[in-house]
């Protein structure tokens, strides 16, 4: 018996609630049982049922707490649970190959592989799970569960960006023999774990690791094209190390952050993680347009434009991937603006205007680019740049940002001072890529502040040119 799972699983109301109701035999197994020894809150519960059909199980537990049944799997017995606060869910099957030991050797990592009686609080620990919570270490059950399904590769590296725990030797030696199977796995299913490995606090760390194991270049391509780009005079990195770092240093941004800005980036608004995993993705990437824009001009290496060219490049990137459209607008945004917030606010005059236009035209995703631009520039430490320079960059950020946090509450949205319907009557013009550039000219003008009203729209199409 460990006492420690005792009162925790006591302490648990879901769990409690089906001990108390039901008389079945029933292991927590997995995920659960690893968070509750170090001490974090679960509220996913994967449990095995010994003594009954997983399905007429779990139909039970249904009813008993009012929660969604979603079979996930009927061939293997794998049935979801979602409960009415659409946080808290339970998974229930039946031990693989018949027995729990049989079950928890077919598991990825060994901190994964422990069980707990619910009842009891009997702990069975058959692959020296607690051992390796105990000592911060990853390591397989088996390392040919990794042909079983090769995505537990990928998930070696979650779990790290997550923990930050190191990896066991033989862990690495084992990623490095199977790594040319990570294809296999659906790709959705390798989209999932990447955005759990950049939502992850060790995201950094987990990607050099993935580095030396050669499974980042095969999930993205790209990297092989940033370990071209050398240090120069502003990079004290090269533009892969650079990337590493960028992530590294929205985290630490993050961590740093006021409550308001933790708030905001731990939204989930689009594809089911926040936008801070989303983000640390983003400063990944937020380079790629550099090789192909390189240059060097009298020593000096040049990138003109590389932020609108990566932006377009990784729109293919992560429709590969199959992220979503609005994740793919998301991030493509964030790379194509990476710059923008710092050239705001090297204005010769820094107004209200210049940073309300700013607001107007990053909206809500205004956080995030300063965010972004921050880690940036603390990645960027070339013998040009000097502490001087890192400081006013940052603290003129800073700037940029608390004008937002003040002004988003009194922001309304502008209105539509002409359709596309009228801008053709009042130019006599036909549907054509010229209307839609009016039409963004317009948008850009009304961001400026330089059209407030229909009357000053009307003048500004007329004069248009």
């Amino acid at each position: 018996m460990n006492s420690k799972i005792t009162e925790k699983i006591k302490s648990d109301t879901i769990l409690s609630k089906i001990i108390t109701t039901l008389d079945n035999k029933i292991y927590l197994v997995g995920g659960a049982v690893r968070d509750l020894l170090m001490d974090l809150e679960i509220t996913d519960r994967d449990i095995i049922v010994m003594d009954e059909d997983a399905r007429d199980f779990a139909l039970k537990l249904a009813d008993l707490f009012e929660a969604t049944f979603v079979p996930l799997d009927e061939e293997n017995k794998i049935y979801r649970l979602v409960l009415p606060d659409k946080i808290n869910y339970i998974d229930v099957t039946n031990p693989a190959g018949g027995s729990l030991e049989k079950d928890l050797m077919r598991r990825d990592l060994t901190i994964n592989a422990i069980a707990a009686n619910i009842r009891s609080g009997e702990v069975i620990d058959i692959t020296g799970g607690i051992t390796d919570i105990r000592n911060r270490c990853i390591n397989y059950v088996n390392e040919h569960n990794f042909e079983d399904d090769p995505l537990r590769l990928l998930r070696v590296y979650r779990f790290q960006a997550i923990f930050g725990f190191e990896l066991a030797h033989e862990t690495i030696s084992a990623v490095c023999k199977y790594a040319n199977l990570i294809h296999k796995p659906a790709v959705e299913r390798i989209n999932y774990e990447i955005l759990k490995l950049f939502g992850g606090k060790f995201a950094d760390k987990a990607l050099e690791n993935m580095n030396k194991t050669w499974i980042l270049e095969e999930i993205f391509p790209f990297v092989k094209e940033l370990k071209q780009v050398p240090p120069n005079s502003h990079h004290h990195l090269d533009l892969f190390q650079h990337s590493i770092e960028t992530v590294k240093q929205i985290q630490c941004l993050y961590d740093n952050a006021s409550d308001e800005v933790k708030i905001h980036l731990e939204k989930v608004d689009f594809g089911g993680f926040t936008r801070l995993a989303h983000l640390k993705l983003a400063g990944f990437m937020h380079d790629i347009g550099k090789f192909s824009t390189w240059t060097i001009e009298e020593g000096k290496h040049r990138f003109i434009k590389h932020d609108d060219v990566g932006a377009k490049l990784s729109v293919k990137y992560l429709k590969d991937l199959h992220f979503s459209n609005r994740q793919i607008d998301y991030i493509s945004s964030m790379i194509k603006y990476h710059i923008y917030p710092s050239h705001v606010m090297t204005s010769p005059q820094i107004t209200e205007k210049i940073m309300m236009r700013y607001v107007r035209k990053m909206d809500i995703n205004s956080i995030d680019a300063i965010i972004l631009a921050q880690a940036d520039r603390l990645s960027a430490r070339g013998p040009e740049i000097t502490d001087e320079i890192v400081e006013r960059n940052i603290s003129s950020l800073n700037m940029l940002l608390k004008f937002y946090l003040e002004a988003q509450e009194s922001l309304k949205p502008l209105p539509k001072l002409l359709s596309g319907n009228e801008v053709m009557e009042i130019l006599g013009i036909k549907p054509s890529p010229k209307l839609g550039e009016i039409m963004e000219a317009l948008h850009e003008a009304q961001i400026s502040g330089d059209v407030l009203t229909k009357e000053h729209a009307v003048d500004f199409v007329k004069a248009f040119k």
